[in-house]
């Protein structure tokens, strides 16, 4: 392996296993994280579901959810099987791809590193999708179980804990996603080192700006901040 390409596949994985502890860290020195806000915000939402009479619509949305994750998981394995069919295609797909202009690599050793990392990521996604798809399936259970009607001294408490597990599933789903950033990215190792490492870093770039900056986290923010305006004991941001 070429020196320029080690150093774009450190690049690499530095950003994608350090990207969660800069983002918390960087939250920490600047303020509120888009996914931060959502915590408290599903929060609130499972308290005030908790002293509805009518449920039905808070099952429409996190069915909603589901629905979402199962898309993203199977739109996942057909990549996945996309992936893995040029990973596996032996000598003539090398040659086939090789023989592009545009594609940059040396060996068929670095061909295959290349497109595994590719794979990686995904199939990394595909599993972040399968948890969050459980985890929404034994928050629907929960939900269903909470009774009703509910006393108002008890909503609190069990608004609290079905947070606890809508927010990890929808946690995972986001991981899911992400996941897809860094698949495009790896993608772009095939057109060279310097590519790599330029597509790597604006995906880092493009999802701390998603999570700082955009429009929806700034509105997110603010949709917060209402809440606990108006919460006397406004829900913490939960794992």
């Amino acid at each position: 392996m070429h020196p320029y390409d080690a150093l774009a596949l450190t690049v690499f994985v530095l950003a994608w296993v350090f990207y969660q502890p800069l983002l918390a860290a960087f939250g920490k020195r600047r303020g509120g994280l888009l996914n931060t806000d959502m915590t408290v915000i599903r929060t609130a939402w499972m308290r005030t579901m908790t002293g509805r009479e009518v449920r039905l619509m808070d099952g429409q949305l996190l069915g909603h959810a589901l629905n979402s994750a199962s898309f993203f998981a199977s739109s996942n394995l057909l990549l996945i099987a996309a992936a893995a069919g040029a990973l596996f295609g032996g000598e003539s797909t090398f040659r086939s791809v090789s023989a592009l202009d545009i594609v940059r690599t040396s060996s068929r050793l670095l061909f295959e590193m290349q497109l595994g990392l590719v794979l990686i990521a995904l199939a990394r996604g595909l599993l972040d999708f399968i948890w969050s798809i459980r985890q929404l399936n034994y928050c629907l259970a929960a939900m269903g179980a909470t009774p009703e009607p509910l006393p108002e001294a008890e909503r609190q408490a069990y608004g609290d804990v079905l947070a606890r597990m809508l927010n990890p599933a929808l946690g995972s789903f986001n991981s899911g996603v992400r996941g897809y950033y860094f698949a495009l990215a790896a993608a772009a190792w095939l057109f060279g080192p310097w590519a790599f490492i330029a597509a790597t870093l604006g995906a880092l770039t493009l999802l701390i700006w998603r999570q700082r900056s955009s429009p929806a986290a700034v509105a997110i923010h603010d949709f917060r901040l209402l809440l606990e305006a108006k919460d006397p004991t406004p829900p913490g941001p939960s794992s």
